[in-house]
């Protein structure tokens, strides 16, 4: 017998080990990549006058929006001290409601990840409800 020679149940051993390794390296990969693009960091409500609301994309076409936080109004209840909301939105019919709102106060309800993918929208912050306010 050659003393170089690795034996059967060493081998097995080895492949064994390198599946095991694997196999926890896949179940790490897919646990971060959920917690990154999938877990719902936070949720809330925002309040602002919709400024802006688009469809755009080269090739997934998103909709993205912008909400101004105003925390002092001027005259005619124009704000003077603000802040930008930026957000996407993935659900249709949402969307259509935004589009309708352009220019008045609305309260959004959203939900925020840890990082955007690119066929859900430019932010991490996923508009989900929208109410008119008066």
């Amino acid at each position: 017998m050659n003393r170089y020679a690795v034996s059967d149940r060493t081998r097995s051993g080895a492949r064994k080990l390198i599946w095991s390794i694997v196999l926890i390296g896949l179940l790490v990969s897919g646990l971060l990549l959920y917690w990154r693009y999938f877990y719902t960091y936070s949720e809330g409500n925002r309040f602002g006058m919709l400024q802006k609301f688009s469809r755009k994309g080269n090739v997934f076409k998103t909709y993205e929006g912008e909400l101004i936080l105003s925390s002092v109004s001027g005259n005619n209840n124009v704000p003077i001290a603000s802040e930008k909301f930026f957000f996407s939105v993935n659900d249709e019919a949402v969307a259509q409601q935004l589009l309708q709102m352009e220019g008045r106060r609305v309260s959004l309800h959203y939900t925020e990840k840890k990082a955007s993918l690119f066929w859900r929208g430019e932010t991490p912050y996923i508009v989900d409800g929208v109410k008119a306010v008066e």
